[in-house]
């Protein structure tokens, strides 16, 4: 008797870990400003130093004299995070 298995979607360690990859970014674990909306400073590295020339005092989505767009609670100018913006 023949085997009659679905092939078209092999399950390989490969595919499966590029699905479950892809799972994770459709549901928005990767960070980036366009996302991190109200994050928590520690979801997105924040450090109240700054890294080499930037700096929370200018990124694109700080706010003086505390207030960042991205993070929530208040911010140094002096500090830094991983959603920083030219």
């Amino acid at each position: 008797m023949m085997d009659k298995r679905d092939t078209s979607f092999p399950a390989t360690r490969r595919g499966l870990l590029q699905g479950a990859f892809a799972g994770l970014s459709f549901l928005g674990l990767g960070v980036s400003a366009a996302h991190a909306a109200e994050a928590s400073p520690g979801s997105v590295g924040y450090r109240s130093s700054p890294k080499g020339d930037q700096n929370c005092a200018n990124c694109k989505l700080f706010v003086s004299p505390n207030p960042c767009k991205s993070v929530s609670g208040e911010i140094s100018a002096n500090g830094w995070c991983r959603i920083w913006k030219a």
